[in-house]
């Protein structure tokens, strides 16, 4: 462990951010992702969405559009 002291963020450069990552990308372990299980439509019920979320959906131009 270093004898670094942290400094704010905003004090932080690019550089140094991108200079920590690179050293803790060992350490992050990415574990090989398995297919998720299908489920058939007909096994899916119950489902309700408050009118409210709906619309709101429905405003959002990413969705509604």
């Amino acid at each position: 462990m270093s004898n670094h002291i942290a400094t704010r963020e905003s004090e932080m450069s690019l550089a140094e951010l991108r200079g920590d990552c690179a050293r803790m990308a060992p350490h992050w372990v990415a574990h090989p992702k398995s297919a998720p299980v299908r489920v058939a439509p007909s096994r899916i019920h119950g489902v309700t969405v408050p009118a409210a979320s709906a619309r709101l959906i429905d405003a959002m131009s990413d969705y509604g559009d």
